[in-house]
């Protein structure tokens, strides 16, 4: 009852302010990474754009400067890369900063091969907060799955991570796959939480984090790298979305092969009684069999 998805995190590290040296190394990598042919391509929060926020937030930069650095969905280098799904024939999926209107929200993108958007995420847990007067870092306020070539996938960027909520929402409104596009921890805290959710969902993850990917698949490390600008590709097993048929389906592989596995079990069972030297031993061996039943 799975798909399995050949993946590819990169890890790259963008340039801030310089949208048209972000693209073009987006671009490179995403083309060496399609030589491995993965079915997705994920690569890190803000990289068309770097990530540049805390410039303003931190006084380094004027806030007038994240709208014209923000690219709205209808925007060229949007197009760009909806040409080059097509070109690579895989799908695309990466973090930037969205400009709608007069806002600008931290934002990730999913591409498909035909270069059809097949879905988008506005960051909903900001680190850093936000008020009413920050046009240029707007909130998300919706969790919600997209249908795509490989399943019904979930975004959750960063920060999102360390809230289970958000990944719960987002598996229950019925996404078997999870990507996580990030520019922050990437230490051994974040690897655990992120296998957290991985585990507590029953679907895979893929991360990738500027400075390290991470693959997660039936709530094993699938694949990881360290570094920055690196490609990472693994193959995950994509869950089938509940069903009566699903069930059905599973429920006859076990029963299929559950009276082989009883009469394996039986034989040992008598194998281990049979060697007991006493009455006491074997006695003792059943109420192990029972404790471990």
């Amino acid at each position: 009852m799975y798909q399995s998805v050949r993946a590819a995190a990169i890890s790259l590290k963008p340039k801030k302010w310089d949208k048209p040296y972000n693209a073009d190394k987006m671009e490179a990598f995403f083309v060496e990474a399609a030589r491995d042919r993965p079915d997705l391509i994920l690569t890190t929060e803000g990289v068309l754009e770097g990530y540049v926020i805390m410039d303003v937030i931190e006084g380094r930069a004027e806030a007038e400067a994240v709208l014209d650095v923000a690219e709205p969905l209808d925007g060229p280098y949007i197009q760009r890369f909806r040409k080059l799904a097509t070109t690579l024939k895989t799908c695309l999926a990466f973090g930037f900063a969205e400009r709608i209107g007069g806002d600008v929200f931290n934002a990730a993108i999913f591409i498909d091969s035909q270069g059809d958007i097949r879905g988008k995420y506005h960051k909903t847990q900001l680190a850093e907060g936000t008020h009413a007067s920050w046009y240029f870092n707007r909130v998300g306020t919706t969790l919600r799955a997209f249908d795509t070539p490989i399943g019904r996938v979930g975004f959750f960027i960063c920060n999102d991570r360390w809230n289970p909520m958000i990944a719960r929402t987002l598996v229950l409104d019925g996404a078997r796959l999870l990507l996580i596009p990030s520019y922050g921890a990437r230490n051994k805290l974040q690897n655990q939480t992120v296998m957290a959710r991985a585990r507590e969902n029953g679907v895979p993850i893929v991360e990738a984090n500027v400075g390290m990917n991470l693959i997660i698949s039936k709530g094993e490390i699938a694949g990881y790298k360290w570094g920055v600008d690196k490609i990472t590709t693994a193959t995950i097993e994509v869950p089938a979305a509940p069903s009566a048929t699903s069930a059905r389906e599973l429920e006859r592989q076990y029963v299929d092969g559950q009276a082989a596995e009883m009469a394996r079990r039986h034989e040992e069972t008598q194998k281990r009684l049979n060697g007991a030297p006493n009455l006491v031993e074997k006695a003792n061996y059943g109420e192990l069999i029972a404790k471990e039943s």
